[in-house]
């Protein structure tokens, strides 16, 4: 089991950055693939950006170039540097852990955070 908390979300004005943060309930060194994702209303939950336990990392076209996502392995710390953020950002944020056994994969999910583009 891996519980995943999520935090650093908020109100900011288009522009403006915000780091995200997700903090794992054990080493994510075990944690195969971790990601970030989101949810506006009325639409279905996207992908956003993912960082493989190798280094690998993939984001959506609309947050290339602005969007960094990275991790602090001492701290067990997946974050999400949001730069640059437009309305069409806002959202709930949701951290995803995945782990890739042999026969099978589990995926755990944080609660989420909210992020608010508006002036």
């Amino acid at each position: 089991q891996v519980q995943l908390v999520e935090s650093g979300g908020g109100l900011v004005q288009p522009g403006g950055s915000l780091r995200l943060s997700c903090i794992a309930s054990r080493s994510i060194f075990s944690i195969n693939t971790m990601g970030w994702y989101r949810q506006a209303p009325g639409k279905e939950r996207e992908l956003v950006a993912t960082l493989t336990s190798g280094g690998s990392t993939e984001y959506v076209d609309s947050v290339k170039g602005r969007f960094i996502i990275y991790r602090d392995n001492a701290k067990d710390t997946l974050y999400l540097q949001m730069n640059s953020l437009k309305p069409e950002d806002t959202a709930v944020y949701y951290c995803r852990g995945v782990i890739t056994k042999v026969t099978y994969s589990s995926v755990y999910w944080g609660q989420g955070t909210q992020v608010t583009v508006s002036s």
